[in-house]
């Protein structure tokens, strides 16, 4: 069973590279969340940054018996084991994207954690911008013909192993799905540069389609997403955490010698919350923990963006003379 919910919520970190460590920076400092420690398997690592936050390193078990949940930012061949171990233990676990290697391993997760009574969330960081979370209370409202997300970046100065479509084409799959709501009917995917740059498009049930395109061999870093809709356009920036919706008004007749017509687009730009993602993302997770409440971001999509996510890294990474006869535009699930 779960640890008895407290009004302070004891945390701690598993995996302190460069994404843990922002996960133990924001806990240290998050009201009503109480750090307890820090645990890698490199234990000079785990020493040293625990040295740099005011907080211990400690081992698993040590961890696992103090905290009442814990995000894990190890890779992602180890986030199984890690999880299931912390979720015997009745500790609540958010992994970071993406869930696990396996998909049968994300059902497992999520059957092990409804059987002990803890909260399992998913890292999937952007449900948390502030104007993603904006998007989501006005999109209902909107009839979507189609999305389309880039996420693109230049080349890092560090090795990373999972393609662009995996480390980051799976968070506008992600947002993708939730806005949509509908099952995906077909997806295509092509990709170059040895995983670096990836195009996929999906066709939901109801029609709608989606263009998503990510790189880590673009020289601009831009994170948007635009929403084409029957009545407007919604224009998304992830990283100015800004919403524009343009709508059109009636033409405008004009004569100068010929009888000529403009349309005037009318642009309202809505009001962002702003705030840092992650910091949102940890407080729902602790706030999940201390209520016992379901977590904005499941096990259950996690898994079904990553479902999605791994076809299209597939395809992507097909060599282009395999898929001769194939449809050019669509490959059915």
């Amino acid at each position: 069973m779960s640890k008895r919910n407290a009004e302070t919520v004891k945390v701690g970190v598993i995996g302190v590279g460069s994404m843990g460590q922002n996960h133990v920076r924001i806990y240290r400092d998050l009201p009503g969340v109480e750090l307890v420690g820090l645990y890698d398997a490199a234990m000079e690592r785990a020493k040293e940054v625990a040295a740099d936050f005011g907080t211990r390193a400690l081992t698993m078990d040590e961890l696992l018996e103090q905290a009442d949940a814990v995000s894990i930012a190890v890779p992602t061949q180890y986030h199984f084991d890690a999880a299931r171990e912390c979720i015997d233990a009745g500790v609540s676990v958010l992994v970071e994207k993406p869930f696990v290697e396996d998909p049968k391993n994300g059902q497992t997760l999520i059957d092990f954690a409804e059987e002990r009574g803890v909260v399992l969330q998913v890292g999937h960081v952007e449900r948390f911008n502030p104007a993603v979370r904006t998007l989501m209370d006005i999109v209902d409202d909107l009839d979507v013909i189609a999305v389309t997300a880039e996420r693109l970046g230049p080349p890092l100065d560090r090795e990373i192993d999972d393609s662009a479509v995996m480390d980051l084409m799976i968070h506008d799959i992600d947002i993708v799905l939730a806005l949509v709501g509908e099952d995906v009917h077909s997806v295509n995917a092509v990709g170059t540069q040895e995983g670096a740059y990836g195009a996929a498009n999906l066709q939901f049930e109801d029609g709608t389609v989606a263009e998503l395109t990510a790189s880590r061999v673009t020289q601009e870093k831009v994170r948007q997403l635009t929403i084409s809709a029957a009545e407007a356009r919604v224009k998304v920036d992830y990283i100015d955490q800004s919403i524009e919706i343009h709508r059109q008004s009636a033409p405008e007749y004009v004569e100068d010698g010929d009888v000529r017509y403009r349309h005037e687009n009318v642009v309202e730009k809505l009001t962002v919350d702003q705030g840092e993602p992650l910091k949102k993302e940890l407080t729902a997770f602790t706030d999940a923990v201390r209520t016992g409440s379901d977590p904005v971001v499941s096990g259950e999509d996690g898994l079904r963006a990553l479902e999605v996510t791994r076809q299209l890294d597939e395809l992507a990474a097909t060599e282009p003379e395999t898929k001769t006869g194939r449809s050019p535009l669509t490959q059915d699930d």
